[in-house]
């Protein structure tokens, strides 16, 4: 059977990052990390490769590709919290040394990797057969940058 790993590329920084998410989940670690060979191609000779590496469980691997490469909102890792103290942590976590908080719970990184940190009751109430509800979630969330479960609790629970 086939395996689907998620391929970060990065123009530098792929350990530094690797370090820092397994830093930030639990049940994460750094499973192998390779150099480039001396060849032509290599951004750096005898430099970081690739970074191997799980994030509660899961495979990641990490290219160090040089400056041709860069990330874009297009593609987001989805952290789902079940507590606000999670949305807070990961946040504050993912966006020190240079990242930035953006709108709807997303952050970006340091390294420009975009994640979404966002609650789990968040989908179930977007996806609630109340449509009068949905709209005031989603009006609620709009407003946010980093997400506040009180908040969308409350959206939800008005009449």
């Amino acid at each position: 059977m086939s395996t689907i790993t998620t391929f970060l590329t990065y123009a530098e920084g792929a350990e530094d990052a690797a370090k820092l998410y397994v830093s930030v989940f639990q049940n994460s670690k750094i499973t192998r990390v390779t150099h480039y060979p001396d060849v032509p191609v290599a951004p750096t000779k005898g430099g970081v490769m690739t970074v191997e590496f799980e994030l509660d469980g899961r495979p990641y691997i990490a290219l160090n590709g040089g400056s041709y490469f860069s990330f874009s909102e297009g593609i987001s890792l989805n952290v789902e919290c079940e507590t606000q103290e999670e949305i807070d942590t990961y946040t504050e976590k993912l966006t020190a040394g240079g990242g930035e908080q953006g709108p709807c719970g997303w952050v970006k990184d340091r390294f420009g990797v975009s994640w979404q940190i966002n609650p789990r009751i968040l989908s179930r109430h977007l996806s609630d057969p109340d449509a009068a509800k949905t709209k005031r979630v989603m009006a609620a969330m709009l407003k946010m940058h980093k997400i506040d479960i009180a908040a969308l609790e409350a959206a939800a629970a008005q009449r």
